[in-house]
């Protein structure tokens, strides 16, 4: 793999916007007539969100990551996809460059809802 070129240089405010928190794959499901989107159910801590996520062909089974930690953007407006409403993204490496798509996960367990940063 060629690394892609880094992007635009950004602020240290512009990061901040981003609301990044880990939570726990309580549930992985089929979203009906979509090709790609499985739904997740994720536990937060002190809330459960549904957030969808493009994986389906990505991994022959994408169940497997029930029950795992992983990072999540929170404070995306929810998007109507499939007709089901996601609350949120998934953070998942590799897409983008054609690798194998891992998790983004903490190197331990955290308590739900903590903030990256």
């Amino acid at each position: 793999m060629k690394p892609a070129p880094i992007k635009d240089t950004i602020t240290i405010d512009d990061l901040a916007k981003l609301d990044i928190r880990v939570g726990t794959i309580t549930a992985v499901g089929e979203v009906e007539g979509s090709q790609k989107l499985v739904e997740l159910s994720v536990d937060f801590g002190d809330h459960t969100r549904t957030i969808l996520a493009g994986m389906k062909q990505e991994r022959d089974n994408p169940g497997e990551i029930t029950g795992r930690q992983a990072l999540f953007v929170v404070n995306l407006a929810p998007r109507k996809m499939a007709g089901v409403l996601s609350e949120g993204m998934l953070f998942d490496l590799g897409y983008d460059d054609e690798v194998a798509p891992a998790l983004a996960v903490p190197e331990r367990p955290v308590p739900n809802g903590t903030r990256a940063g």
